[in-house]
C-alpha cells in the first residue's frame, strides 16, 4: 500500500472479525530495536481513559480485544506482533493507532525495512505497507484502523514524530511524566566522575542510582485526568532522556495545571504473581516431597505421557483466561469462553481418528474451534497424523490445528509436510507450539506480569513444575539430530567438505537451540529475548543456512548472538568445535570524556563479583587492545590501557567453559552446557554490566542537555 492510502478490511477477507498486525524492521549492525503501542481512539481523536493505551507495561486488555503478542524470531530478524479482536472493541472506539518508538538517542532512520502487515486469524496475509523515508523520527504511526459505516478500514499512515514516544501520546491525550530518580542518577554520575578525576579516592558513588531504571531509558506514561477510583498497579517510574521529557503537561479540564513531576497513574487491576522468597517448608527433611496437584509417576509408555501433558496442559489453558488467551491469541483465536477437551473422536473414512485435544472459544455466539497434536520425549510429529486432522479439520468447519512437542520450529523448515487443498473454501491454519514456548509464557505470568487471582498464580506454578520434572518428556528442544556426531567427527578429523548437506542439519539444530536458550532466559529475566539476525529482509532462509553451514565447515564455530529486550549489550556465544570451548561475551562500549584509567577501575567495581576466570579485553579503533583476565587485572587496573595511548572505544567481556560432547541434554551433552554456559555468563557478569552501561547512558545524556542548553 502507499502511504496515505486506505481499504476496508471485508474487501480482503471474508472473516475479518480478528487480524494480527505485524510491525518489522532489520538492522545491518543487529542493535535495532523498537516498542510497539497501541491507543484507543474515541470521536474526538483522543483516548477515553486511562486503559485505552497499550504499550510494555499494559500489554493487554482484560476483555481480550487487544493484546500485544511482543517480538517473535522471523526468517529476516524478529517481528512485533499485536492481536486485534474487532468484535470485541468498545462500540464507542473509533480509531486504533498502531504505533511504535524508540528510546536512548536511537532514530528510525538507523533501521531498515520498516514495515507493517495484517494477516487474517489463519495467518493469510491481508495488506502491507512499507515506510521508506524514516530519517531521525523516535516515533512513528504505522497505520490505523477506523470504523466507518459499521466496517473496519485501515489507512496507512507512516506520521513519525521527532519528539518520541512523548509527542506522540500527548497528541493523543497522554501526558508523559518525568521521573525523578533519572535525575538523580545523572547527578550521582556527575558526583562520581569529578571523584574519578582524583584516582587516590575511588568511592563509587553512583552504583545504587545505577540500578535504578531497567528498561533502557523508556519513558514513563500516564493518560491525562485519570478516573479517581482507579484501582490498578502504577506505571514505574522511567528513566526519560530530555528530549523526551515535557515540563509541564496540558492543562486538564478544570484549569489547574499538572504537577511537573508525579508519579505514573494506575492502568490495570492488581495482578497476582509468585513471591520472590518462598515460604519455609515445613517438612522434617529432604526426603519429604510436597504433594502437587500434577504429579509426574513413571510411565510405562510414551503414550501415557502425551495423554497426560495435554489434558494437564489444556485444563490449565481453560482456568486461567489469561494463560489460554496467550497461547491462542497469535493463533487467530477470538477471546471469549474457552473450553478444553481431550481424547475425542472424529469420523474419518473407515476408521475414526482421536486428536489430543481440541479447543473451543466461544464469542458472541460464534465458535473459533482448533485440534491439537501433541508429542513428547522427543518423539517427532508424524505428517500423515496431522495431514488427517488437517482434513477432518477443513471438513467440518474448524479454524486450526495445533501441534505441540520438543522442537522448536523454523521459517522454510518445516516439521511436518502437510498439503492443503486449495478448491476448498475453508482454510485451515497449522500452528506449531514448543513445549518451551509454554514453559515461557507460564513463567512470564506468574514470575513477572501475574493473573487475576491468588488460585491461577498457583495453578501456574503446578503446571510449571510438571513441565519441568525430568519424567514429563516436556523439556523443549533436547536432540541435535543425528548428523551431530559425523559433524563433529569431520570437523575433528578435517575431512567435513562444504556442501554436505549434515552440515546445514546440524545449523538448523543450533538455530532451534537457541531460540530455546532465548525462551528460557526470557521466561526468568520477565523480558523478551530473541536471536539478533543481521540478515537483509527477503534473504532466503536455506541460502541462509547453507551459507552458515559452510562457515562452520571451514572454521569449526556455531556462532549466534542475542538480545535481551532493554539491555544495550548483545550477548554473542561461540561453540568452537575443534577446541570443545563454548565461549559467551559482550561488548561493552566505554563512556566519551571520561579518564580512561577511571574508566577502568569503574568496570572492575562493577565487575567485583564476576569469576576471576573473567576476560577482559580492551577495544581500540581498528583493532584490538590489551587482555587479561580479572584475577591479573583486579590489583593493577592500568594493564588494561593501551601502551600506545590510543582511545579506548570499549571492553569485551568473556567467559569459557568446556562443551559437553553429546548431542542430547544429558549432564554430559552439548545442549546442557550451552544452557550452563549462558545461565553463568549472564548472572555472573551481564547482570553486573548494566550498571556500567546505564550511568553511560545518564552521562551521555547530560552531555546532550548542556549542548542542548546552549
Amino acid at each position: 500500500m502507499a502511504k496515505g492510502a486506505n481499504i476496508g478490511l471485508t474487501a480482503l477477507s471474508e472473516d475479518a472479525g480478528a487480524v494480527i498486525v505485524s510491525l518489522s524492521w532489520s538492522s545491518a549492525s543487529g542493535d535495532g530495536d523498537a516498542d510497539v503501542s497501541v491507543l484507543l481512539l474515541d470521536g474526538s481523536g483522543k483516548v477515553r481513559g486511562d486503559t485505552d493505551f497499550y504499550f510494555y507495561n499494559h500489554p493487554a486488555a482484560d476483555d481480550g480485544s487487544v493484546q500485544l503478542l511482543g517480538k517473535v524470531p522471523t526468517e529476516n530478524g524478529s517481528e512485533d506482533r499485536i492481536s486485534l479482536d474487532l468484535t470485541a472493541i468498545p462500540s464507542d472506539v473509533v480509531t486504533i493507532v498502531v504505533a511504535a518508538s524508540q528510546y536512548g538517542g536511537a532514530r528510525f532512520g538507523d533501521l531498515d525495512d520498516l514495515r507493517m502487515a495484517v494477516t487474517d486469524r489463519s495467518g493469510e496475509a491481508l495488506l502491507g505497507f512499507s515506510i521508506t523515508d524514516a530519517t531521525v523520527e523516535t516515533a512513528f504511526i504505522f497505520g490505523e484502523l477506523y470504523r466507518r459505516n459499521d466496517e473496519w478500514k485501515f489507512r496507512a499512515v507512516g506520521q513519525g514524530y521527532e519528539t518520541g514516544l512523548t509527542g506522540l501520546a500527548t497528541d493523543f491525550g497522554i501526558t508523559v511524566v518525568e521521573d525523578d530518580e533519572s535525575d538523580e542518577a545523572a547527578e550521582s554520575d556527575e558526583s562520581d566522575e569529578s571523584d574519578d578525576a582524583d584516582t587516590s579516592t575511588e568511592a563509587d558513588t553512583g552504583a545504587e542510582a545505577g540500578t535504578s531504571t531497567g528498561t533502557g531509558g523508556r519513558p514513563a506514561l500516564a493518560p491525562q485526568a485519570p478516573p479517581a477510583d482507579s484501582g490498578a498497579v502504577a506505571l514505574p517510574a522511567q528513566a526519560t532522556s530530555s528530549s523526551d521529557r515535557v515540563a509541564d503537561g496540558p492543562t486538564p479540564p478544570g484549569g489547574k495545571p499538572e504537577p511537573a513531576r508525579r508519579r505514573g497513574t494506575r492502568t490495570a487491576k492488581k495482578k497476582v504473581t509468585l513471591p520472590k522468597a518462598t515460604k519455609k517448608s515445613l517438612a522434617e527433611n529432604d526426603s519429604w516431597k510436597p504433594a502437587r496437584l500434577f504429579p509426574v509417576p513413571s510411565y510405562k509408555s510414551d503414550r501415557e505421557r502425551e495423554v497426560r501433558a495435554t489434558s494437564v496442559l489444556l485444563s490449565v489453558m481453560a482456568e486461567v483466561p489469561e494463560f489460554g488467551r496467550r497461547l491462542t491469541a497469535g493463533f487467530g483465536a477470538p477471546s471469549g469462553r474457552m473450553q478444553t477437551f481431550t481424547e475425542v473422536s472424529l469420523p474419518h473414512g473407515d476408521t475414526p481418528k482421536r486428536p489430543d485435544g481440541v479447543i473451543r472459544v466461544e464469542r458472541a455466539g460464534k465458535l473459533w474451534t482448533a485440534l491439537v497434536e501433541t508429542k513428547t520425549n522427543g518423539n517427532p510429529l508424524k505428517s500423515e497424523q496431522v495431514q488427517n486432522y488437517m482434513d477432518i479439520a477443513a471438513r467440518r468447519g474448524y479454524e486450526a490445528v495445533i501441534t505441540l512437542s520438543n522442537d522448536v520450529a523454523l521459517e522454510g523448515s518445516p516439521l511436518v509436510d502437510v498439503k492443503t487443498d486449495g478448491r476448498r473454501k475453508h482454510k485451515v491454519s497449522l500452528w506449531h507450539l514448543s513445549w518451551a514456548e509454554v514453559a515461557h509464557q507460564a513463567q512470564l505470568l506468574i514470575r513477572h506480569e501475574g493473573v487475576g487471582n491468588a488460585a491461577h498464580a498457583w495453578l501456574l506454578q503446578e503446571l510449571l513444575h510438571y513441565l519441568q520434572h525430568e519424567n514429563s518428556g516436556c523439556h523443549g528442544f533436547q536432540n541435535m539430530g543425528p548428523s551431530w556426531v559425523p559433524v563433529r567427527n569431520g570437523i575433528d578429523s578435517e575431512t567435513l567438505c562444504q556442501g554436505d548437506p549434515r552440515a546445514v542439519e546440524v545449523v538448523e539444530s543450533w538455530e532451534r537451540l537457541i531460540r530455546q536458550v532465548c525462551l528460557r532466559l526470557g521466561g526468568e529475566l520477565g523480558q523478551k529475548a530473541l536471536p539478533v539476525q543481521r540478515a537483509k529482509r527477503g534473504t532466503d532462509p536455506k541460502s541462509r543456512r547453507t551459507e552458515l553451514a559452510d562457515r562452520l565447515c571451514e572454521e569449526g564455530k556455531l556462532a549466534a548472538e542475542l538480545r535481551v529486550d532493554g539491555a544495550q549489550s548483545i550477548l554473542a556465544i561461540t561453540a568452537d568445535l575443534r577446541t570443545g570451548k563454548i565461549r559467551t561475551s559482550i561488548d561493552v562500549p566505554a563512556p566519551e570524556g571520561a579518564y580512561p584509567l577511571s574508566v577502568a577501575k569503574r568496570l572492575l567495581r562493577v565487575l567485583d563479583e564476576a569469576p576471576a576466570d573473567l576476560h577482559v579485553e580492551t577495544l581500540v579503533e581498528g583493532r584490538s587492545g590489551t587482555r587479561g583476565t580479572l584475577e591479573r587485572l583486579r590489583p593493577e587496573p592500568g594493564d588494561l590501557l593501551p601502551k600506545d595511548g590510543a582511545a579506548i572505544t570499549g571492553f569485551r567481556l568473556s567467559l569459557f567453559k568446556g562443551m559437553g560432547g553429546s548431542r542430547g541434554g544429558t549432564e554430559s551433552g552439548f545442549i546442557r552446557s550451552i544452557d550452563e554456559a549462558v545461565d553463568r555468563f549472564y548472572a555472573s557478569v551481564v547482570a553486573h554490566v548494566g550498571q556500567f552501561e546505564q550511568r553511560r547512558t545518564s552521562r551521555g545524556r547530560t552531555a546532550a542537555d548542556a549542548s542542548g542548553a546552549r
